[in-house]
């Protein structure tokens, strides 16, 4: 706006010191000619700065709504239900394999015991399982030895069945 105000200003002053100094000296053709082209030239640069302007202008728009940048996250992973995470080694520890639960016909029809040759075969800490929890029995033809699960169960041991 200022720039449109001092643009006008400055032509209207070029344009009366064209017409007054052409008359003051019995002004000619050629001489009122020239002001008005080289007031034509003035006006032709300020539009073109104008313009010029307009296009470095920024117009702001305050109807736009703000959407937050859309993040392309990984696809989840495919679920898989039977995979199943092993648990921690001082936890996996106290679990007894389920293979060597079973009925020792010396011993009772109805109480099973895990068998110690067995735990020795399939169970990789059967060396630290407890002494009170063992048992001695006969088969007739020599002496056997099992552990008892309640009492591994007590001592915080417990059979999985995977």
């Amino acid at each position: 706006m200022h720039k449109k105000f001092i643009a006008l200003i400055v032509a209207t002053a070029v344009a009366v010191t064209g017409v007054s100094a052409s008359q003051a000296r019995a002004a000619d053709a050629g001489d009122i000619l020239g002001g008005l082209a080289a007031i034509a030239l003035i006006g032709a640069a300020v539009k073109h700065f104008s313009d010029e302007n307009k296009k470095n202008t920024v117009t702001h728009n305050y109807n736009h709504v703000y959407q937050p940048p859309k993040h392309h996250a990984h696809p989840k992973p495919a679920i898989r239900p039977h995979h199943v995470r092993p648990l921690p080694k001082h936890i996996a520890k106290y679990d007894l394999p389920q293979r060597c639960l079973r009925t020792f016909k010396a011993y009772s029809h109805k109480r099973p015991l895990l068998g110690a040759g067995c735990l020795n075969k399939h169970y990789k800490y059967s060396k630290s399982l407890p002494n009170q929890c063992k048992v001695k029995f006969w088969n007739g033809k020599k002496s056997r030895r099992a552990y008892h699960p309640g009492c591994l169960r007590q001592k915080g041991y417990r059979v999985s069945y995977r």
